[in-house]
């Protein structure tokens, strides 16, 4: 497994910036570095040792280049794949694309029981993302922690590993890319610790840390923070 690969990440590429060629061959993840749901399809991308496979080819949002939305993907969102003459979205369903269609190791049980809670995890993930957006209008303290107790909930499920499924997985993958963000701003701007009281979340999120594929595409926390804080803030 070649997730401890030490990667010199090309430039950012913003709106003066020339299009890389389209449909040549090279299979690109269109992505930034600073976006959770890109940031899924990079720990996937890496975890399978496919560093050298999938080129990063990272856009800055809030300067993107005109081509992206008109000749690559006209959502005009990441993270997008270019893969087999097409262009592949949607962060969840990418993540299992890569998982399924690259060599590497697997990063989705076989196991049914686990295959199912997998899935139920998948598709939480919208309500879970907009449960803890949604209390930073109020009193996060109060309204953001049914999100956390149901990933602790979520945690206790198998006792075979410190994982969703036991073992690291898309599931964890899934959470772990917004968990991060809002650990670091529930705890900065209102001096709320997510784990306190979660053992198994404390937990998760330090065998996490252990895992070179997730901890190659983590942002600078001071950045986090000031990101953090314009964006969330913003929607208050």
């Amino acid at each position: 497994m070649a997730t401890a690969v030490q990667e010199n990440l090309p430039p950012v590429l913003d709106s003066k910036a020339e299009q890389p060629p389209l449909f040549d061959g090279t299979i690109r993840l269109y992505t930034c570095y600073t976006c959770p749901f890109a940031q899924r399809v990079w720990i996937t991308r890496n975890y399978k040792g496919l560093q050298d496979k999938i080129k990063l080819v990272p856009l800055n949002l809030e300067d993107r280049p005109a081509w992206y939305a008109e000749k690559v993907y006209h959502v005009n969102k990441v993270p997008a794949l270019e893969h087999n003459g097409k262009i592949i979205g949607e962060s969840i369903d990418l993540i299992k694309y890569v998982d399924s269609n690259f060599e590497g190791p697997s990063v989705f049980p076989d196991d049914p029981e686990k295959k199912k809670f997998g899935e139920e995890l998948f598709s939480y993930t919208d309500t879970f993302n907009r449960d803890v957006y949604t209390s930073f209008k109020g009193d996060p303290v109060k309204q953001a922690g049914a999100a956390f107790d149901y990933l602790e909930n979520a945690l206790k499920k198998f006792d075979d590993g410190p994982f969703f499924l036991g073992q690291f997985s898309l599931a964890d993958i899934a959470y772990i890319t917004f968990v991060e963000r809002f650990q670091i701003f529930l705890s900065e701007v209102y001096k709320y610790d997510i784990t306190e009281g979660r053992p198994k979340l404390a937990a998760w999120i330090e065998e996490l840390n252990k895992i070179d594929a997730y901890k190659q595409t983590k942002t600078d926390p001071k950045e986090l923070v000031e990101f953090s804080k314009k964006r969330f803030q913003a929607q208050q």
